[in-house]
């Protein structure tokens, strides 16, 4: 379908965007963003994954992520508390019991995956 490549390019030059905000953000993580850009410039064009590949910042976690050596420690701690510390922060704006425990659903699916499917690096 080439029609779609160029909207997976310009999904990956966002996702990237967002990567690059939590390279500069503290508590904003980045590595996913990165992680899921890369997936997108796989299916829009190479060209774009190889050169996120090649950042000297981003492209070894991504190549990490990819060979199953999963996060270190310290970086799923940070991860998992940002999510808690945002779904907290965002329940308490919600309104209606139902939209809270659906909220934190998400970011106990988010944490759940993290500890439970992402390898842990040592």
């Amino acid at each position: 379908m080439p029609r779609v490549r160029p909207l997976w390019v310009m999904l990956g030059f966002v996702l990237s965007s967002l990567g690059f905000v939590g390279l500069l953000v503290p508590g904003f993580p980045g590595t996913v963003w990165f992680v899921l850009a890369a997936a997108a410039f796989a299916k829009g064009d190479p060209r774009w994954e190889a050169w996120l590949l090649s950042r000297p910042v981003v492209g070894g976690l991504i190549s990490d992520y990819r060979a199953g050596r999963g996060m270190p420690l310290r970086a799923k701690w940070i991860a998992c508390s940002c999510i808690v510390l945002a779904v907290v922060f965002t329940m308490t704006r919600l309104p209606g019991l139902s939209a809270q425990l659906l909220w934190g659903l998400v970011g106990l699916a988010g944490v759940g995956f993290i500890t439970l499917r992402v390898p842990t690096r040592r």
